[in-house]
């Protein structure tokens, strides 16, 4: 698989390294089981000349046109290095922002296919090559994407999501995610292989990461639902009521909760009883059954379920790991 990684200014340390590594390592392990030749061919490649990381260290690269005509198999963007919607905000509205997004729809045009993993995937949305697919990206910025990418359709709950030739994935260390993908592509084998060498395991949600409140707070009017959603988790859920008792419409606080959070009211409510029943069985010894009535279910049949679906854990599982 020939493969370039694009690497802008700023680029995430970690993010960039990762990648880099898992493959170089996947190479290492072809090579150990008598592979003939390596499974990737990988070239770190700018648009500028000189790339410095986001914590300053020079990153060797060759000049991100096609060379000698050859057009890779994949075009890895590592994420930039800024975190935060403000930051970000000012990154995404640089030249050479502008100009990757170019070079993609350019890469596109040329049989490529694209991976972005964490950040990287507003720039790939910024090029418009996202408009109708489904993605994924950082959890906690999932209303901003949502926001500035209407046209994209997004699940932030999700670690790793492939459509048409796009590759998305979640926040840093999904960029782990996104390498040990591409080895699977190769060889699933060989993908198992590194994943024991690299000791880690592959998570197929961010759901169990997400802080619901951090969400609610980038609306006024979703922060003060999320506010008298808490209070009330063990009755039963009345949009009517939610909206009365926030002065406002039920079809607005349902359309705005869905263009922020990209879910309907009940399914952030949801959510919130998904976040307090974790933290009781993670730091308590209450018996199932009660926690189940303390966030608003009938019976703990529904609330392991539920966890199940969210989280693909179970009871057993988070106590475990309290």
């Amino acid at each position: 698989m020939k493969l370039d990684v694009l690497a802008l200014s700023g680029v995430f340390d970690t993010g960039l390294a990762t990648v880099l590594d898992t493959l170089a390592t996947a190479n290492e392990l072809a090579a150990a089981q008598g592979w003939r030749t390596q499974p990737f061919d990988v070239r770190v490649v700018g648009l500028r000349r000189r790339v410095r990381t986001a914590l300053g260290l020079q990153v060797p690269v060759q000049p991100a046109e096609v060379a000698n005509g050859a057009v890779a198999d994949w075009l890895v963007l590592p994420a930039i290095g800024a975190k935060m919607p403000p930051g970000l905000i000012d990154a995404l509205a640089t030249r050479e922002v502008r100009e990757a997004a170019a070079h993609l729809r350019e890469r596109h045009a040329a049989g490529t296919h694209i991976a972005a993993p964490c950040i990287g995937g507003f720039v790939l949305a910024e090029s418009g090559l996202l408009d109708g697919h489904d993605a994924t990206v950082s959890w906690w910025l999932g209303p901003l994407f949502r926001e500035r990418y209407p046209k994209v359709r997004l699940d932030e709950s999700r670690m790793l999501v492939a459509s048409g030739a796009f590759v998305t994935t979640g926040a840093a260390i999904a960029h782990l995610d996104l390498a040990l993908w591409l080895v699977r592509q190769v060889s699933p084998e060989l993908a198992a292989v590194t994943a024991r060498y690299l000791v880690v395991d592959t998570r197929p949600s961010q759901a169990p990461y997400v802080i619901p409140d951090h969400l609610a707070h980038s609306d006024p009017l979703v922060a003060r639902f999320e506010l008298w959603a808490r209070q009330r988790l063990a009755e039963g859920f009345s949009l009517d009521v939610a909206a009365s008792a926030l002065a406002t419409s039920p079809r607005t606080l349902q359309r705005r909760i869905e263009a922020v959070l990209g879910r309907s009211p009940l399914g952030y409510v949801q959510d919130l009883r998904v976040e307090r029943a974790v933290h009781l069985l993670r730091t308590s010894r209450v018996d199932v059954e009660v926690i189940a009535a303390e966030v608003g279910y009938a019976n703990a049949v529904t609330l392991r379920a539920l966890l199940r679906r969210k989280l693909g854990r179970g009871v057993r599982e988070l106590r475990a790991r309290g």
